[in-house]
């Protein structure tokens, strides 16, 4: 499925703040149309599986953070649910 403007914007967030060797956004909203939170064009609803150096060493928790930091004000207007795998290389 290709990326529509949010996740492109989400993307591009990541990239920029964790520079991760594995980067894979899914969007999920098909699954939620219809339930609370949902937008009709959709996006709003996404899984992310991020590998980064950065969270080596790092609990879950951490990483969790940093990813919600990277996409800042998407997750306050725009992404109402975020699912995140996040690891370090080698995890």
């Amino acid at each position: 499925m290709t990326l529509g403007p949010v996740g492109r914007a989400m993307e591009e967030r990541l990239r920029a703040a964790l520079q991760p060797e594995h980067l894979e956004i899914l969007d999920q909203s098909h699954h939620h149309a219809g339930h609370a939170g949902a937008h009709p064009e959709g996006e709003s609803h996404f899984h992310v599986v991020i590998v980064s150096q950065a969270f080596a060493g790092k609990p879950l928790v951490q990483r969790h953070r940093m990813v919600n930091e990277a996409l800042g004000d998407l997750l306050k207007e725009r992404i109402h649910a975020l699912s995140i795998t996040a690891k370090a290389p080698g995890e």
